[in-house]
């Protein structure tokens, strides 16, 4: 599963390649601009997100509904990092910004390992959630169809920063995906624990992006 995790090589943006001297002109600021409108979607999206997502999992009592609201405001601050690399403001604090995604996943996967062991413990069954299931299946569309943009964008810009988000967007849709089938597993078929083992696949996630990040600082 790709994660957000830069080399040495990426920590710096690359601009002198035969495709970004043949975006020279009036095609670097367009592909600039698509960059920056492609995060800010991403950054909007994200933000109505939490409401939805706070609103169903506390309705619900959803572990994996509040583990994936949780990485929503996780994904905010990586599309923050990615608009301040292509703005040509954030070189200086990029690194810090990582850092701090980097502990955020980490305290996401301890709330996720602790609470989606209580439930299955408790065997606490999760309330159906229709909005749920609404909002991560059309997340899962928008995140395929956003990290599409960002990877072609980031390769026409040559830019390693934007294609790495973009991997980062597109395992958000496959998250969704994952946690659509614990909450429809739930509804149709009455089998709860499918909630709480949702939760785990996002630990699974979070963890790989802590190492990522991590392994990128050394």
């Amino acid at each position: 599963m790709p994660s957000f995790r830069l080399s040495a090589r990426d920590r710096a943006p690359v601009w002198n390649t035969a495709r970004v001297a043949a975006a020279d002109g009036t095609g670097r600021p367009v592909l600039l601009r698509q960059g920056l409108a492609l995060e800010y979607v991403t950054l909007g999206w994200n933000a109505v997100g939490i409401v939805v997502l706070t609103l169903a999992a506390v309705a619900a009592r959803s572990v994996a509904l509040a583990g994936f609201g949780l990485d929503s405001l996780i994904e905010i601050g990586a599309s923050t990092v990615v608009i301040w690399e292509l703005s040509g403001t954030g070189q200086d604090r990029e690194r810090r910004a990582l850092r701090l995604i980097g502990a955020a996943f980490a305290g996401l996967a301890l709330y996720l390992v602790i609470e989606s062991t209580v439930v299955l413990a408790a065997g606490y069954r999760p309330r159906h959630s229709p909005a749920g299931i609404a909002w991560t299946a059309i997340t899962a569309v928008v995140m395929v169809i956003l990290a599409a943009g960002k990877a072609h964008t980031g390769a026409a810009l040559d830019n390693p920063v934007l294609s790495a988000e973009g991997r980062v967007t597109f395992v958000d849709g496959v998250l969704a995906v994952a946690v659509l089938a614990g909450l429809a597993l739930n509804a149709g078929l009455g089998w709860w624990w499918a909630d709480p083992l949702a939760g785990y696949v996002l630990v699974f996630y979070a963890v790989r992006e802590v190492r990522g990040i991590v392994t990128a600082d050394r």
